[in-house]
């Protein structure tokens, strides 16, 4: 089974950091966000993975290709124009060929069993199987209508009524099928693709109960560093024997000043920081300088810039 994962983003919501950084190359915990989707997939056996990208793509290929991510085989589709969900995925039919694929977003962070995903989608004997996961923030990110266990509407785009507590995650099981009702140019999955195969002898859902992240947004991607941290480096250890790299803190590749004080923060590679900084509950960005005496809180740091987060605590 081969996988498509959608990398061609802007990355808008999470200026300014991707001005300068593609989306799915931004770290979470010191790993880029892309490559936890790599290590599910590698451990699902899953190793042929086509990624399409637009925005920094040059970029993108570069940092996969040195990373030497061994028995993942791992192609390109770029966008000159950018297609969108579902022309991104209709671009690449004939790569992904006459049999079923994972559908993967770049900008998530879970621990979803594709193995599992995979074999209720093959029980449902469906054309297609999204997972969902269920929150208290459905109706704010877009709840998702379902009805005798098959997916009947977003966000009430249908007209369906149907509501639930239930989103999206950005990760199906799909078959060529889906193929017959994406468009060419620009386009979405969801009123092209999705809504085809509702129309068409239906969609199913798998559910998803344990971690979902999207990082999307700079409060989610800010909160997925630090809230979550005990979760995420839970995965420290299969990750590594897996693709060679783990989840972790403080980069020792990083410059601290011995009388620098960091609690609940996440420190990149080359970051330097000076004497007498103090650093709570931040993310610090890949090569970020903070100069001796700076005092940063609740933010989220690169080279360039310092975002400030809400202060969780008011």
């Amino acid at each position: 089974m081969k996988a498509f994962v959608l990398a061609a983003g802007f990355g808008t919501r999470l200026r300014p950091l991707t001005d300068h950084i593609p989306k799915p190359l931004i770290p979470v915990l010191n790993i880029p966000c892309l490559f936890y989707t790599f290590y599910l997939l590698k451990q699902a056996g899953i190793r042929e993975i086509i990624c399409n990208t637009h925005h920094h793509a040059d970029a993108i290929r570069r940092f996969i290709e040195s990373s030497c991510l061994a028995d993942l085989d791992i192609s390109f589709s770029v966008e000159p124009v950018i297609l969108g969900t579902g022309g991104g995925l209709k671009k690449c039919e004939k790569l992904l060929g006459d049999s079923e694929f994972i559908l993967v977003n770049s900008d998530i962070i879970t621990d979803i069993d594709f193995t599992a995903l995979i074999a209720h989608h093959h029980q449902s004997k469906r054309a297609g199987t999204l997972t969902l996961f269920e929150t208290p923030e459905a109706d704010t990110i877009g709840y998702i209508g379902i009805e005798e266990g098959l997916v009947k509407d977003f966000r009430n785009l249908r007209r369906s009524g149907l509501v639930s507590s239930f989103i999206y995650t950005g990760t199906a099981v799909l078959t060529p099928e889906i193929f017959r009702y994406l468009h060419n140019g620009f386009s979405g999955i969801v009123d092209t693709g999705f809504t085809g195969l509702v129309d068409n002898g239906g969609l199913s859902y798998y559910e998803h109960s344990r971690v979902w992240m999207d990082i999307g947004t700079m409060p989610n991607y800010w909160k997925a560093n630090l809230d979550r941290e005990s979760i995420i480096a839970g995965m420290a250890g299969p990750m590594q024997r897996s693709i060679g790299m783990q989840p972790h803190k403080i980069s020792k590749e990083a410059d601290i000043s011995p009388d620098a004080l960091i609690s609940g923060s996440i420190i990149g590679r080359e970051c330097r920081i000076g004497p007498g900084c103090i650093i709570t509950d931040s993310v610090l960005l890949p090569q970020t300088e903070i100069k001796a005496g700076t005092t940063i809180r609740n933010s989220v740091a690169d080279p360039y810039s310092v975002t400030v987060m809400e202060d969780p605590n008011k």
